[in-house]
């Protein structure tokens, strides 16, 4: 170790040494500065992307992969649908509003014109409406002149609990007119004998179900009927009805009714009687898309049994504003006297009191276009069975005899439009053809309208000022002349208007324009109907609401 270590000192000493001497060999040489060429500053240049690369070749050699993928249908128990508001129709068969009022004028052809409107209640527990009207005129021919006079009841009565209500209705009609409608030769001194005058009274009280979506709904109701012309005809009429309907859920039901028409015509030559019963029972299938009613109805009319279809569906097209519907059913027009005499007050006194059979098909569609629009169209197919045809008498043309036709059939078309905007503007059409065919015991359909076509309007143009029309036109009906050869009567128009002003609160002036066209039109042979006719008066309101 000690020879080592001196060993390394003196290698290590030997190497200063030689170092320390080389320096100072150095420094002996001359400082010169030799250039050998001057000094430029660059950058180096900087890489850049090329844009102008070729894409790269697709690999031909790697197969297209192809994958079948299931279809996943979901199913759901209730899909949502945009929402259709419809525009409302007024409710012809009942409306309420609280107030009263007194319409009054008179117009050209001898027209007084007098209205009264009477409300009673709250309109929640009860309520009762009295309405009464009365219009007369006297034409430029002979013996043209009638009046009509009428007075009418409805109350609505809620029950305690407030589940059920009473309903009730009253009415009590005069007809009073001449038969005018006779030959240009015939000669007629004594006037009372062309009365033809009418009375008829009627009552009717009912219950119905209040509660929605109520187990069993039911509505029966009882009336009583008198009516008489000023020939010692009477006729008395019981009508009953027994609807109960028992739903199970909200989509099955079950229904049955019980409906009974007892009628007794007595005249001086006879009495007759017309009994009608019918039952109706069916099977109800309830869904917002479909409805469907089912089953038969077994009827017994003057002991006669017979059955009629009872058959029909409506369905709702999924997303679309229309609905179709399609149906089978069998039904009664009563041919009693009252019946008659209403459809055409000419008419002589019958001898016999029987019903009309009907069966119908048909197919249809109805629905909304936007919020205001609403349409209604059906084509049916009609079989009916006793039905009532009016023809002239073949001594002076002036009665209409009633003829019953066994058998004949018909095919309809039947449509309908309406346009609402709140309750400012309405307009409503309807029309409807008929082509009678295939009659067993006459002709032609004597009396019964081929074509008919209806319109009105109703538009507030001011808060003070309103503006009615109405529109019907029709084409002639077929009647027999008297030598027995059939004719057909012409088309006829007319067209009417009406104006309302408000004056103050209480007061309003109208003004109505009939028969706007003169045209002197025959709706029955032989019986010219009035020409233009103006009437003007007032309105007074009064009561909780100033309103007409």
């Amino acid at each position: 170790m000690k020879q080592l270590s001196i060993t390394s000192f003196i290698v290590l000493l030997s190497l200063g040494l030689f170092a320390q001497k080389k320096v100072t060999l150095d420094t002996t040489k001359p400082t010169t500065v030799v250039v050998t060429s001057a000094f430029k500053p660059t950058l180096k240049p900087a890489a850049k992307i090329n844009f102008s690369a070729a894409s790269p070749v697709a690999d031909s050699s790697r197969p297209n992969l192809f994958y079948t993928i299931p279809s996943q249908n979901l199913f759901f128990a209730y899909q949502p649908t945009p929402l259709q508001p419809l525009a409302l129709s007024p409710d012809t068969a009942f409306a309420w509003q609280n107030h009263n009022y007194v319409k009054a004028g008179y117009g050209n052809f001898t027209t007084p014109y007098v209205r009264l409107g009477l409300s009673f209640g709250d309109g929640q527990k009860s309520l009762v409406n009295v309405h009464a009207k009365h219009v007369s005129s006297k034409g430029q021919l002979p013996f043209q002149q009638f009046s009509r006079t009428n007075l009418e009841g409805l109350g609505v009565f809620a029950s305690k609990n407030n589940k059920s209500e009473w309903n009730a209705k009253a009415h009590v009609d005069l007809s009073n007119q001449y038969l005018y409608g006779f030959a240009d030769s015939m000669k007629y001194t004594n006037k009372d004998s062309l009365k033809q005058n009418f009375s008829s009274f009627g009552a009717r009280i009912g219950l119905r179900n209040k509660v929605a979506d109520a187990p069993i709904d039911y509505n029966p109701s009882v009336g009583m009927e008198f009516f008489n012309d000023n020939r010692s005809g009477n006729e008395s009429t019981l009508s009953f009805a027994l609807p109960v309907t028992k739903n199970f859920g909200r989509v099955f039901g079950l229904s049955v009714g019980l409906f009974g028409d007892i009628t007794s015509l007595k005249t001086p030559k006879a009495t007759y009687d017309n009994n009608l019963f019918y039952l109706t029972p069916a099977f109800q299938f309830k869904t917002p898309n479909l409805k469907v009613n089912a089953g038969f109805t077994p009827s017994w009319d003057n002991s006669v049994f017979n059955l009629l279809p009872n058959f029909r569906a409506e369905m709702k097209v999924k997303d679309q504003p229309f609905s179709i519907q399609a149906g089978w059913i069998g039904y009664y027009h009563r041919n009693t006297y009252q019946n008659l005499a209403t459809y055409n007050p000419f008419i002589a006194q019958p001898d016999f009191s029987n019903n009309t059979r009907i069966k119908e098909q048909y197919a249809g569609l109805k629905g909304s276009a936007g919020n205001h629009f609403t349409y209604n169209a059906k084509v049916s197919i009609l079989n009916y069975n006793n039905v009532a045809l009016f023809v002239n008498d073949t001594l002076d043309g002036k009665t209409f005899n009633v003829l019953m036709e066994q058998s004949m059939k018909s095919f309809r078309i039947h449509g309908e439009i309406g346009y609402m905007v709140q309750e400012k503007f309405s307009f409503l059409a309807g029309a409807t053809f008929n082509r009678f065919s295939n009659q067993y015991s006459y002709k032609d359909a004597y009396g019964l309208l081929p074509l008919e076509v209806t319109g009105s309007l109703r538009w507030q143009v001011l808060k003070d000022l309103s503006v009615t029309s109405d529109v019907f036109f029709w084409d002639g009906p077929q009647y027999r002349a008297r030598n027995g050869v059939s004719l057909k009567q012409k088309a006829a128009i007319d067209m009417n208007l009406g104006l309302e002003l408000g004056i103050t609160d209480k007061f309003s002036g109208w003004l109505q324009f009939n028969n706007v066209l003169n045209n002197q039109y025959q709706r029955w042979n032989n019986y010219k109907v009035l020409g233009f006719n103006v009437l003007a008066g007032v309105v007074y309101s009064f009561g909780q609401t100033a309103k007409k």
